[in-house]
């Protein structure tokens, strides 16, 4: 009896707590009864029936006219358009780059065909992709790691390695010798293709018996992967003729035939493999440690994204030194995140949509990291700087998005929205302090591939 009684009570103290926990009728009950509605929700009821929330939410008293001087800012020419791609990486490290011939050669104006890098770009990470497959060939589909990367088989996102290893590797060509294509410029059905054809591949390594040469049937796949991309985006060119121009089109020289690499060492030469300080400010992880992402790299032979997480004040003195030298920097954000694209404003005073709600949206940068509900999602080429009382109040960037975007082709950003949504900074050894080079050295911290930082910009 005793027993009965035991299972009985049991029995009503779940249904109680399932009770506590659900959706019940009750509990709906009580929430629809503290509803209140007044006249001006039936005002936001009705705008947000008709109209985009953006919109609604503008914050009319934030909508002055912009003060667009800057104390600092490099030089550029020409605006680029990464248009329906996720290339904003590639963009911005070649208009770095861009800036930098352009200065130190007094030319009228200069692009670097992305695709030619783009097609190598998309190549390596198949590689890397079937390679890492074959390394991981052992453990079961359930491994958070080969349930990564079947989930992530190829990109058009990246980083600033990327650029750094690609251009090692693969030199560059000027636009107009390796131009873009529909695909290259539209490039998510495309790659969807890829991937699919990669994920096929994949479990075929994955499912190949202990006799059969995994090397072989890799080189074959990468064949096939190879002929896709040549006719999506061309053959990549091997050697090309090229001297500079002037402001009405003629040659300043004779041109000269250089190959890819060629031309890279001879009008660039850079080392961004080892001239320059991947940095992060990221509040979920520790200040001065260095941080390496596994797998977040574009060649299987080349660089894990490597970054020193600093705090942003220590970012910012870095900035604000390059672009006194006038020398722009990959600079990357989640760009999304209150920005007018009409004004092209970032500020954190954009937009009220909390009045529209009655409510707050009011977490910091670290919790927004953990619940991912940011992270670094653009990159864009940092210019541009306003210094006050020996701070900077606001930013510059180019953008590669066209010259009808934003302010002429630029954002500008406020130093608050900057310290909310800024992430990376790639900055030239030569403008860090003697610490800042020392805690890059240490050794880094290994993450798994699935850390909220290996955001891959687009």
């Amino acid at each position: 009896m005793k027993k009965h009684l035991f299972t009985a009570a049991l029995l009503l103290l779940t249904t109680q707590l399932v009770c506590a926990q659900s959706l019940t009728p009750e509990l709906l009950s009580r929430i629809q009864a503290a509803q209140t509605t007044t006249p001006g929700d039936k005002v936001i009821r009705n705008a947000l029936a008709a109209g985009d929330i953006q919109n609604i939410a503008v914050n009319q008293s934030n909508q002055g006219e912009l003060d667009t001087y800057f104390t600092y800012s490099v030089p550029t020419k020409g605006i680029t358009d990464q248009k329906g791609s996720g290339r904003c990486w590639m963009f911005t490290g070649l208009n770095v780059l861009r800036s930098q011939m352009i200065r130190q050669h007094h030319l009228e104006g200069m692009e670097f065909s992305q695709v030619y890098l783009f097609f190598y770009d998309q190549l390596e990470k198949s590689n890397l992709f079937l390679q890492a497959v074959i390394d991981t060939r052992t453990r079961p589909m359930e491994d958070k790691t080969v349930e990564w990367l079947f989930k992530n088989p190829l990109s058009d996102g990246g980083t600033f390695t990327g650029i750094a290893d690609l251009t090692a590797k693969y030199g560059v060509v000027p636009a107009g010798v390796m131009p873009e294509t529909y695909a290259s410029n539209n490039t998510s059905r495309f790659t969807s293709f890829l991937k699919r054809k990669l994920r096929e591949d994949g479990m075929r390594l994955r499912k190949a018996g202990k006799k059969d040469n995994l090397q072989a049937m890799k080189e074959e796949m990468l064949v096939e992967i190879y002929h896709m991309l040549a006719l999506g985006f061309g053959e990549p060119v091997k050697s090309f003729k090229w001297a500079p121009k002037d402001k009405d089109g003629k040659y300043t020289s004779e041109p000269k035939e250089y190959t890819p690499k060629e031309f890279y060492d001879t009008f660039l030469g850079n080392d961004l493999q080892n001239g320059y300080i991947m940095l992060m400010n990221d509040p979920t992880h520790e200040y001065w440690k260095t941080y390496e992402i596994e797998y977040d790299r574009h060649t299987y032979d080349g660089h894990n994204w490597r970054y020193l997480n600093l705090p942003l004040d220590d970012i910012k003195e870095m900035a604000v030194a390059s672009i006194k030298d006038s020398t722009a920097l990959y600079f990357s954000c989640d760009v999304g995140k209150e920005l007018d694209r009409s004004r092209g404003l970032l500020d954190l005073n954009n937009f009220d949509y909390g009045s529209i709600f009655g409510t707050t949206f009011g977490m910091n940068k670290e919790e927004r990291i953990r619940t991912f509900d940011s992270g670094s999602t653009h990159a864009m080429t940092l210019k541009s700087v306003r210094i006050e009382d020996g701070k900077p109040t606001m930013w510059e960037v180019e953008n590669s998005w066209g010259a009808e975007s934003g302010r002429k082709g630029f954002l500008i950003m406020t130093d608050e929205w900057f310290d909310a949504y800024m992430f990376r900074l790639v900055v030239e050894k030569k403008y860090a302090p003697e610490k800042v080079l020392k805690a890059y050295e240490q050794k880094a911290t290994l993450l798994p591939c699935w850390d909220p930082m290996f955001t891959a910009e687009e």
